[in-house]
């Protein structure tokens, strides 16, 4: 049978049609001033995304760029920074932070669950050495949404610095940089931005760039104080991504255009449409209670594998999901993406594909209207609106 392929993995992730045409347009010079015209047009567009009254940064490399870039950049080898380690890039922070020779404390949190803001709380209060407290908005191996606004009120009580890996969070689910005191927030391209891998953005508070600029260059290839000198002039330090550039440029376009709130509204009617029809089939969602707005996982059940449902998936209906990551997950769950370029009709195709693939492997399916409780479930979660809790402030 002949389908249309479907990518709903938590990234890479669809690519509007203006999108790659920006991306495949002509070549121009990164020294010239036509990119000069692009990157102001694109820094004002993210200091709209990322909420914030500072310089954003396009860093040319991954997501995880950006985290070594926030290691390396904020902090010196010897200090201690608190690391919220709940799913595999939890542990990614406290890896970059072992490299750079800091002293990670590590505040462990069940797989699947979300960090109690108190416990950091009570860790900075034991520990006045703390220097920075390394956290996902977004934990994408698991799909849990920590809470960063609480987080940021209470180590804003301490000279701790609070960095976000905003990586499957920014342009998916509120996380206003400056009205939230967040001091270091970052992304990378290839998820709700709506562009291939490799591009890396972040942005520091005023006092994060104070411990920057204390510290001077981290890093020699993500030396972040050369970067804002290059930044303030239209640049970027080493050779610019031109062309990612290019499509960041046009996404930003397109998000401004329907306006963030409504780009937010989407996303949580996908994670509402995502989660009631993976309880009408009669399964376990994986982040129970505080959960991403950009992807779902499903816990399956003792027996069955995550591979072959997959390889199910996308050869019999066309549509590509991914499994866990880190160890025991690996099998144990299957990831749904629903971020960026993607609608209700993709989700429900994604729904369909997962249910056949299940029954097909042997599962028992809850229900046959599961793709109904699912569309009333996103009916309903756009009529209502997102959280209020999440609304942004005019």
């Amino acid at each position: 049978m002949l389908n249309k392929q479907r990518l709903l993995t938590p990234g890479p992730t669809p690519l509007p049609e203006s999108v790659r045409l920006a991306v495949a347009a002509d070549m121009i010079h990164h020294r010239k001033a036509a990119f000069r015209a692009m990157m102001e047009e694109i820094g004002q567009g993210l200091a709209e995304l990322f909420g914030t009254a500072e310089p954003v940064l396009p860093l040319s490399a991954s997501g995880t760029g950006a985290m070594v870039a926030a290691v390396n950049g904020l902090f010196a080898p010897g200090e201690k920074v608190l690391v919220v380690e709940g799913g595999h890039f939890g542990r990614r922070w406290t890896e970059l932070a072992l490299a750079r020779g800091l002293r990670p404390v590590v505040l462990a949190v069940e797989w699947g669950r979300a960090v109690d803001p108190a416990q950091a709380a009570q860790a900075l209060d034991e520990d006045r050495e703390i220097a920075g407290v390394l956290v996902q908005h977004s934990e994408t191996s698991t799909g849990v949404l920590h809470p960063v606004r609480e987080l940021a009120a209470l180590v804003r009580k301490s000279p701790a610095l609070l960095v976000v890996d905003g990586i499957s969070a920014v342009s998916v689910t509120p996380c206003p940089m400056d009205a939230w005191g967040i001091d270091c927030l970052l992304t990378g391209s290839q998820k709700g931005l709506m562009l291939p891998p490799g591009l890396a953005l972040i942005a520091l508070s005023p006092r994060a760039r104070r411990k920057m600029e204390a510290l001077g260059s981290g890093d020699a290839y993500f030396d972040l104080p050369a970067e804002f000198a290059a930044n303030a002039k239209g640049q970027t330090h080493f050779t610019s991504s031109v062309s990612l550039s290019a499509g960041l440029r046009e996404s930003l376009r397109l998000l401004r255009a329907v306006g963030l709130d409504t780009v937010y509204r989407k996303q949580w009617a996908l994670a509402q449409m995502a989660r009631a029809g993976i309880r009408a089939l009669g399964l376990t969602l994986f982040a129970p209670e505080h959960y991403a707005w950009g992807l779902t996982s499903v816990l399956l059940p003792p027996g069955m594998e995550a591979a072959p449902l997959l390889a199910a998936a996308e050869k019999q209906h066309g549509v590509v999901m991914a499994g866990g990551q880190g160890g025991a997950l690996k099998e144990r769950i299957v990831r749904i993406g629903h971020m960026g370029y993607v609608d209700y009709a993709d989700l429900a195709a994604g729904l369909y594909a997962f249910a056949r693939s299940y029954q097909e492997l042997g599962g028992f399916l809850g229900c046959r209207n599961y793709l109904e409780q699912a569309l009333e479930a996103y009916r309903t979660a756009l009529d209502e609106g997102i959280p209020a809790a999440y609304l942004l402030k005019k």
